[in-house]
């Protein structure tokens, strides 16, 4: 059975994304060859990548680029060539390499695929399908959280929405030279 895990980057405030819903400040860490490392064996990975339709156009619009595939060939060929669902009510198709568009209920949708056989899931970014996924009982199996060493003062955290109480455990954690943090979380109950 696949396992679905969230990967995010938040500020010391709690942020995810500005109130504009800008991410660019959880990519412009200090030069680090150990961050650099872990980011580039992340992408070697593998899996599938889960978006909603928000994070999929701003990924879709950069990743497939000759400026990222300059600026990190490792991770941009990795996210052209790995399959990818994107949750949309509202678009129409999904242009992107390997992208398969989804216009049904994400929690339906992620059961179904987590009884499959096939690769892990990722989800990256998408805070309202993290939402919706986050209240329902096995669906997300870990929560890999970078914190950063910034404070945004305003914006929109990763379970806007979510309306129950929700108790994690730390598995493990990791403090890189750049200031960043990894916590990985798997969820209680």
């Amino acid at each position: 059975m696949p396992r679905l895990v969230v990967f995010n980057h938040v500020t010391l405030d709690g942020y995810f994304t500005d109130m504009q819903g800008d991410m660019s400040w959880a990519h412009d860490a200090k030069p680090d060859a150990e961050w650099s490392a872990f980011v580039n064996g992340n992408a070697s990975g593998g899996g599938r990548l889960i978006f909603g339709r928000v994070t999929y156009q701003m990924m879709a619009s950069y990743w497939p680029t000759a400026q990222a595939h300059e600026s990190n060939p490792t991770v941009a060929k990795q996210m052209d060539g790995l399959p990818k669902v994107v949750f949309s009510k509202t678009l129409d198709s999904a242009a992107w390499n390997n992208t398969r568009l989804v216009k049904t209920d994400p929690v339906s949708e992620i059961r179904k695929l987590k009884q499959e056989s096939g690769p892990d899931m990722t989800i990256m970014g998408s805070g309202q399908i993290i939402a919706q996924l986050a209240q329902e009982k096995n669906l997300i199996d870990e929560y890999q959280i970078i914190v950063k060493p910034k404070v945004l003062g305003d914006g929109r955290t990763l379970f806007e929405g979510v309306k129950e109480r929700l108790t994690f455990q730390l598995k493990k954690s990791r403090v890189f030279d750049n200031g960043n943090v990894l916590l990985c979380y798997e969820p209680l109950g």
